[in-house]
């Protein structure tokens, strides 16, 4: 048997002792304290409310507890002729009634701790948020399997585990998972560059034959070529880019890839995701300790299962990435 040793990726800290786990590059969707706003998709929230409101929201199972979050307003008429057709069938006297305006991430969190529900959704990705210990360093571990990591835990205590079961599903279109405080992601900075400036960055195929296209001299000596221009103010930055974009979306044009990085959290942290080993990266906001960590095997549908004590007291939140059949 080949013994497999775990890997520290980095610790978390959590001075709100609420943790939002969700796919990292969706955190431009992030609204904080702020009422969400979507200039492309016009969306509104929902409340399940009447005396067999439980019931109908498990059984209706869209989303967890008695919200609704992100609803399109277009289907809204539909979506409730649809709930009401199920009471109806069930029997239960329940109904949907609109909120007055849409419901900010952070009081979203706030919401699903106090009902004990495992997560919520923004625009339809899933955020898991759980109560932690507020005032110690929680480790997030990883462990290797034969093709990048069997799972990553995060540590909430070191009693034993004395029962598991599945708490949520993960999905992730980006490839990355983030470990954050609640409070915290208020601040974070997804697009912005917090310094006016920003990184070209292209490789792949043809990455040679572009870069002297444009002008863009080799980036660094690592075995991973890469090539382009750094430090470029913003507005140059992206009008630099969109020719770039333009080559790249020809029909019969040059094979590569291409990076326009602007210096925010999301690039900052994404920088010590590429120099580490590990693909994990921790950069601290707002006093808090965020983790970025590549889940090894891209994008997927992850399960997270909460480990337990024999007192049921939380003692890891664990994702599972190797998923066998």
């Amino acid at each position: 048997m080949i013994m497999t040793i775990d890997v520290l990726l980095g610790e978390v800290t959590c001075p709100s002792g609420h943790l939002v786990i969700m796919d990292g590059g969706y955190l431009d969707l992030w609204s904080g304290d702020e009422v969400p706003h979507d200039e492309e998709r016009a969306v509104t929230d929902l409340a399940i409310v009447g005396p067999d409101a439980q019931a109908a929201a498990e059984s209706f199972d869209r989303q967890p507890g008695l919200r609704l979050y992100d609803i399109p307003v277009h289907a809204v008429a539909e979506f409730t002729a649809t709930f009401d057709e199920h009471c109806r069938k069930h029997g239960y006297d329940a109904r949907l009634q609109g909120f007055e305006q849409q419901i900010p991430h952070r009081e979203r969190v706030r919401h699903a701790v106090t009902a004990r529900d495992p997560g919520f959704r923004v625009m339809g990705v899933p955020i898991l948020t759980v109560e932690v210990p507020a005032n110690r360093a929680l480790p997030v571990i990883a462990v290797p399997s034969d093709h990048g990591w069997q799972s990553m835990r995060v540590e909430l205590s070191d009693a034993p585990v004395a029962d598991s079961w599945i708490f949520w599903h993960l999905g992730v279109d980006n490839a990355r998972f983030v470990f954050a405080d609640a409070d915290a992601l208020s601040s974070w900075e997804h697009v912005k560059p917090l310094d006016g400036l920003a990184d070209l960055v292209l490789w792949g195929r043809d990455q040679e034959q572009v870069a002297a296209e444009f002008g863009a001299p080799r980036l660094g000596d690592s075995a991973d070529v890469e090539y382009g221009r750094v430090d470029l103010p913003v507005k140059e930055a992206y009008q630099r880019g969109l020719a770039i974009e333009a080559r790249r979306n020809e029909p019969d044009g040059p094979k590569f890839a291409f990076d326009f990085r602007p210096h925010s959290h999301h690039w900052q942290v994404m920088d010590l995701v590429r120099a580490s080993d590990h693909e994990a990266g921790v950069i601290q906001l707002d006093g808090a300790d965020i983790l970025m960590a590549m889940t090894s095997v891209g994008d997927g549908y992850f399960p997270v299962h909460l480990d337990v004590d024999a007192a049921g007291i939380p003692v890891a939140l664990r994702i599972d990435i190797a998923v066998e059949d």
